[in-house]
């Protein structure tokens, strides 16, 4: 039996038989490449998308914080206006309440210091009418002491008595209204009597019959007087100064003498 044997000529040609399988390749590779071209495309998309699905997320997010934090600033914002409103409340109030205070501080030391003067006006007149009988007892003693040394004495214990009286009243305001040969004032003297004087100015106080006594600036009792009339008109104070300082140099010059 013959053995087939393999004819070159009926082989194909090496050179074409590679060229075919270097086309075959390309096909090959042509088809890998458009297979896998899609795939990187899906990654890429995804990635894109991804990322933008996160950009959007955290935009999301700080847009809601965003908001979050307005909300706190505006409620934050109306406490403090409402704490600022409060504080100038109560500021007023306690301006309102210091006012008051010192009102009815003032108001009430006033009413002590009237009570107290009140008090002491009450006493003071009460003891008044015992000063008159010390005075009337001392001008009867000096009437008739001429001569007794008992007398004498007598009348200098009375006198140091009414002094000491006197000086305690003094101490609490208390002043004594002897107007004899002042002008009479109406608002602190109580005239009693007239006399006729063409020597001496009208309406010039001539004796007195009972002392008066002032608190402060109020009378507490006027003085008991005599006034005289129709005498010259007395000169106003301005007047009077310019008198009196005419009639200085001649003083002077007297004494010089």
């Amino acid at each position: 039996m013959a053995e087939d044997t393999f004819k070159p000529e009926d082989a194909e040609n090496p050179k074409e038989l590679e060229q075919d399988r270097e086309v075959q390749d390309e096909v090959a590779g042509a088809d890998d490449s458009a297979s896998a071209a899609p795939a990187e495309l899906d990654e890429e998309a995804l990635v894109a998308e991804a990322i933008r699905r996160g950009e959007e997320a955290a935009d999301a997010d700080l847009k809601a914080e965003a908001d979050t934090v307005r909300l706190e600033r505006d409620e934050l914002a109306a406490q403090l206006e409402k704490a600022l409103e409060e504080k100038a409340s109560a500021q007023e109030r306690a301006a309102r309440m210091q006012a008051d205070w010192e009102n009815y501080r003032k108001r009430t030391a006033g009413e002590r210091l009237a009570e107290r003067a009140l008090a002491t006006e009450k006493l003071v007149c009460n003891l008044l009418p015992v000063i008159d009988d010390l005075e009337r007892a001392l001008a009867h003693a000096n009437t008739v002491s001429e001569g007794n040394e008992d007398l004498v004495s007598f009348a200098s214990g009375v006198d140091a008595v009414r002094t000491k009286f006197v000086d305690v009243l003094g101490r609490e305001g208390v002043e004594v209204i002897n107007p004899a040969g002042e002008p009479f004032d109406p608002l602190a003297h109580q005239a009693v009597g007239r006399v006729d004087d063409a020597d001496d100015y009208a309406d010039t106080v001539r004796d007195v019959y009972q002392l008066g006594y002032r608190m402060g600036t109020k009378v507490i009792r006027p003085a008991m007087v005599t006034v005289t009339f129709n005498g010259p008109t007395r000169p106003d104070s301005a007047q009077e100064e310019q008198v009196d300082e005419a009639s200085a140099p001649d003083e002077v010059a007297e004494e010089t003498e």
